[in-house]
């Protein structure tokens, strides 16, 4: 009888939990608070909207062919960053200028020989609007576009309008080195961490506050709030649906590993791209799948556990069109996480190639200007190389991100 009580305790206590965490009905993104309350700063204006597929409101319907069928507003030009307005191009391809086939309206590419837009780009415009999904690392491109798209209209003296949107892997966790300033590129435009926890908002208001934009220059910036959005839930606790942010982050569960294993980009193991499941799938022919297991266990590593995968990296139209090792087999591990709010994504990224490095020190081979602008540091790198502990380069990065994470309470929202 014992037993059962035991068990009923238990299972009430589960059903409890389950109650309190319903997604919250009352939630509206920065786009939808625009519309309902905003339409007058745009009102017979020519408008310039950077955004792609990602930028749908709580309706589900996109923000351009909303905008577009209301009276007195007037799109003068979309701008589209990496994967293209539709999102269905593979990382890396380059996009050409386009027009819209829904509304006939002209694309500006942001991501082929132009990145930032040009004063020709610009011509005509009156105010710009950016709503595009970030995923809440460092060397997402977006945020990369939005710090340019903030750079051009402060040069050309456009006011922007940035509507903002939840960080889907939370607004709380915090983590990894800060990009040093000799390792600025695309995929690490600001002196961040890997992991931010912050929102496209106040990434905007980040890089104007810190006068990363410039100091001849003065933006004209409005970030449009969400409405009750909660920094310490998930992105599914808002918003039901799942829209791919870009062809490789499939799921809200590849978004919240996807700061840790986007790193294997920087070695030669198969970061699962031309599979079912990327970055969830990790892999090399010369890789042992129950040893790294074995390995891998010893860290007790939280959140996650690990199976053996063994799998053929394909090329796949608009999502991976020339995988690492395509067509070759390749053996490694699958990951499922286990409980999101304990994984520490960064954490488990560097013990992940630490372990790989320990295992495969004669077939591991960094690609290392590729990993050092991932990482953010090359000491990350010359670290694992040098065979320091997981810990020891963990506690390494730690100074300096105390010190982010106090700059960056400057500019929270929420």
């Amino acid at each position: 009888m014992k037993n059962y009580l035991t068990l009923f305790i238990v299972l009430q206590l589960a059903i409890s939990a389950q109650c309190q965490q319903k997604p919250i009905t009352n939630f509206k993104f920065g786009a939808d608070v625009f519309i309902d309350e905003y339409l007058e700063l745009i009102k017979n204006k020519r408008i310039g909207i950077v955004t792609n597929h990602t930028a749908v409101l709580s309706s589900g319907k996109h923000l351009v062919d909303s905008l577009f069928k209301l009276n007195g507003i007037h799109i003068s030009a979309l701008f589209g960053p990496e994967h293209g307005i539709r999102g269905d191009n593979s990382a890396g391809d380059l996009i050409p200028n386009q027009v819209d086939e829904k509304t006939g309206i002209p694309i500006h590419s942001l991501y082929g020989k132009v990145r930032k837009p040009t004063q020709e780009m610009l011509k005509g415009i009156d105010i710009l609007i950016f709503d595009i999904q970030d995923v809440g690392a460092r060397f997402y491109t977006y945020i990369s576009t939005l710090f340019y798209v903030l750079q051009a209209a402060a040069e050309n003296n456009i006011p922007i309008l940035v509507l903002d949107r939840p960080n889907p892997i939370t607004g709380v966790y915090v983590d990894g080195p800060i990009r040093h300033p000799d390792l600025s590129s695309f995929v690490g435009i600001a002196p961040l961490p890997i992991v931010h926890g912050m929102t496209i908002g106040e990434l905007a208001e980040y890089f104007v506050g810190e006068k990363m934009i410039g100091d001849h220059v003065k933006v004209n910036l409005t970030v449009i709030k969400m409405k009750n959005w909660q920094r310490e839930l998930f992105y599914d606790y808002f918003f039901s649906g799942w829209t791919n942010p870009s062809p490789n982050i499939s799921s809200l569960e590849t978004a919240i590993v996807y700061p840790g294993t986007c790193l294997v980009e920087g070695i030669n193991v198969s970061e699962g791209r031309g599979t079912a499941k990327p970055f969830l799938t990790i892999g090399a022919p010369y890789i042992n799948s129950k040893e790294l297991i074995n390995e891998l266990n010893k860290y007790k590593i939280k959140g996650v556990e690990f199976s053996a995968a063994m799998f053929t990296p394909k090329s796949i139209p608009g999502i991976a069109s020339n995988p690492k090792y395509k067509d070759e087999k390749c053996f490694g591990v699958e990951i499922k996480v286990t409980n999101r709010n304990e994984l520490e994504s960064v954490k488990f990224g560097i013990i992940l190639i630490s372990v790989l490095n320990q295992l495969y020190p004669n077939n591991l081979k960094f690609r290392e200007s590729a990993f050092d602008r991932l990482s953010g540091d090359t000491i990350i790198r010359k670290q694992i190389l040098q065979g320091l502990s997981a810990k020891e380069i963990i506690n390494f990065y730690q100074y300096d991100l105390n010190n982010f994470k106090k700059i960056r309470e400057k500019y929270l929202l929420y």
